[in-house]
């Protein structure tokens, strides 16, 4: 299984990546559609309502490819397996990214 560190078109990446001036947030600002959820590795269209909604997409608007499937299952059951409970203990840092799914199962 591989990570995503290229996005699936030139129009994504600039989307995911997207910096304003204005706004440090990125559901803050109304020129950012799309987040990326490194750690769960989904995309997401920004709900501008003034919270931190997204809604998770298979498919890019842009060039149709299918986005990779989300890891956020995998990633609670990983932390189950290591007795960590998430909103009770300390998340290892590897958790906050990608990282987690690269590194060998303990």
């Amino acid at each position: 299984m591989t990570t995503v560190t290229n996005h699936c078109c030139e129009t994504m990446s600039r989307q995911v990546d997207v910096s304003c001036d204005e706004h440090d947030n990125p559901y803050a600002c109304p020129d950012a559609l799309v987040e990326f959820s490194a750690k769960f590795q989904e995309y997401g269209l920004i709900i501008h309502d003034g919270g931190t909604s997204s809604s998770t997409i298979a498919f890019c608007p842009w060039c149709g490819r299918r986005l990779p499937a989300s890891q956020r299952e995998r990633w609670f059951e990983e932390l189950e397996r290591r007795g960590i409970e998430p909103g009770e203990d300390d998340i290892p840092a590897e958790f906050e990214d990608e990282r987690w799914l690269a590194s060998p199962p303990r």
